[in-house]
């Protein structure tokens, strides 16, 4: 007799075809690696190939599982259905999609806030997501389901000068997530995880000593994010254990203030 209460299966993603953009770096590439570990073939989508090649190579060495590297930009709509077509070629569905990759360049004052810049933040953060949901999400929905993930910004709520552009397309692709839950339900979850400040390679542009000094008196853990922290949530969204979650939206950046 099965045992109810036996959950060891509840974040398995054995058989399942997860899709990653922004998967080769930071935690996008954190959650690749999680992924496969937990048993699902990889995509790991970015601009650049031989950095997706590099992830792919290190997915099938950790775990054995396939892993594909396309190059996409997913701020061009051209490119994301050639990746589409590309991945369902090859796999025949997506089970898992993740919509991580975004860009928050730096300025010093607003009124240098180019139009080409401004274009590119909501292309790459905001219409590439989009474009991918409805792609994606359509296939899922007429097919066996699957979940999809947005990583969104704890910028989308708690904002700032300097980050004006990005927070607002954030704040657009949760509006998103819980618009494309009613979209593509039942059979499709949609949510998303607002991460605050991790350590990835964009930490390299901060200064350190000054975060880790606030982080230290203001957030509750007292610390920024390794990158492997966000591991949990994104297993969690993407396995049956979150099956009865959609349109949610998860913070995790270790206790900042309102």
């Amino acid at each position: 007799m099965t045992n109810p209460y036996d959950r060891t299966d509840l974040f398995d993603l054995k058989g399942k075809i997860a899709l990653v953009t922004g998967g080769s770096r930071g935690l996008g590439r954190e959650m690749v690696l999680a992924f496969a570990a937990a048993g699902a073939d990889v995509v790991i989508a970015s601009r650049k190939l031989p950095a997706c090649e590099a992830v792919a190579a290190e997915v099938r060495d950790r775990t054995g599982r396939q892993a594909l590297p396309i190059a996409c930009h997913v701020g061009e709509w051209s490119q994301i259905d050639r990746m589409v077509d590309e991945v369902y070629d090859r796999f025949g569905r997506v089970d898992v999609l993740v919509n991580n990759a975004g860009m928050s360049p730096l300025y010093d004052n607003v009124l240098n806030v180019s139009e080409d810049l401004y274009d590119k933040v909501f292309a790459v953060n905001l219409k590439g997501p989009f474009r991918l949901m409805a792609q994606v999400g359509t296939r899922m929905a007429a097919a066996d389901g699957g979940s999809i993930l947005n990583i969104s910004s704890i910028g989308a709520i708690r904002t700032g000068a300097d980050v004006i552009p990005y927070a607002a397309a954030k704040a657009g692709l949760n509006s998103m997530t819980a618009s494309f839950a009613h979209a593509f339900g039942p059979r499709v979850r949609v949510n998303g995880i607002m991460p605050g400040g991790f350590f990835t390679d964009v930490a390299a542009h901060w200064d350190r000593e000054a975060f880790d000094k606030h982080a230290a008196e203001n957030f509750a853990l007292g610390r920024g994010g390794e990158p492997s922290e966000i591991v949990g949530a994104a297993l969690y969204f993407a396995s049956a254990a979150s099956s009865y979650t959609t349109g949610s939206m998860l913070v995790i950046d270790g206790g900042v203030p309102a």
